[in-house]
């Protein structure tokens, strides 16, 4: 289940860089070349954290398959006869914790990494939280192994030290995971978050949006703008026949179009494209 999971991440992430490529090869005359460099900066930077990112993932299912192995080596073991079981045991387990371990650093860096990143994917963290869950279930499992082992007369004292060494550790994890998740909601938002406005040159005029050929040079109202999250909105009725875009957005990302009374509706086809170069949005309408 994580493994699609995961092949779903990443196919989600080619989706979005493929269309972040094309929209990069359309003509696009209302972009200068500064910002065209900065949307190409913003594609090239959400590649690289995606590559990372799924690198980390990848390192974490491989450690909970080793894992796997492992434990089925030791369900074998303690049924088992022979004079090596009690060090074979004592071997595989120590294996076991040693890759939990490696693999709660692991999710703590992942944590880190979509932290840190401008891509927030919520397939991504779907995929974190189910490897949090699993992780937890190997610590239930461990400690079942313990007492199924002393009930066996099979007592292994470095299980009792992993065993309250992973208590400590899931315990101080549980505070960080729920620290950065509170950072990663709190910078989702900032991300998505974006300010609108419509309105005729004088209505922008006595908000000071406008001076002259500017837009937002000086002390405009920022309380005029109506702030939205932008994978919400996906159309902006504008009531106005006439309607022109004074902030810069690349021209393959939006449409206006006309309705049954000719007033014009600003449509976003891609609403990543469309905030990538201002997350505020002037249209002079009449």
């Amino acid at each position: 289940m994580l493994m699609k999971k995961l092949l779903f991440v990443a196919c989600l992430a080619a989706f979005f860089l493929t269309g972040c490529n094309n929209s990069k090869n359309n003509n696009t005359p209302d972009l200068t070349s500064q910002q065209k460099d900065s949307l190409n900066s913003i594609i090239a930077q959400k590649d690289s954290e995606l590559n990372d990112m799924m690198g980390t993932l990848n390192e974490i299912q491989d450690g909970l398959n080793q894992i796997n192995e492992a434990e089925n080596r030791v369900t074998l073991l303690k049924n088992g006869e022979g004079a090596n079981k009690k060090q074979q045991l004592k071997e595989d387990v120590q294996f076991i914790a040693t890759r939990m371990q490696q693999n709660r650093e692991l999710l703590a860096k992942l944590q880190k990494q979509l932290a840190n990143s401008s891509f927030q994917g919520d397939q991504l963290k779907k995929a974190i939280e189910n490897l949090q869950k699993q992780i937890a279930e190997k610590d239930k499992q461990l400690q079942a192994l313990r007492q199924e082992l002393d009930s066996k007369d099979i007592h292994i004292a470095e299980l009792d030290e992993t065993i309250n060494n992973l208590h400590t550790k899931a315990n101080n994890l549980t505070s960080v995971n729920r620290q950065q998740s509170e950072t990663i909601n709190t910078q989702d938002k900032q991300l998505n978050t974006a300010w609108y406005v419509f309105g005729t040159k004088k209505e922008l005029k006595d908000q000071h949006i406008i001076e002259g050929n500017k837009v937002m040079t000086g002390n405009f109202n920022k309380s005029y703008f109506t702030k939205v999250d932008i994978r919400d909105v996906s159309e902006i009725k504008l009531m106005s026949k006439s309607a022109k875009l004074l902030t810069t957005h690349p021209s393959s990302s939006y449409t206006l179009v006309r309705d049954a009374n000719k007033q014009y509706t600003l449509r976003i086809t891609n609403s990543q494209i469309f905030w990538s170069t201002s997350k505020y949005l002037v249209i002079l309408v009449k």
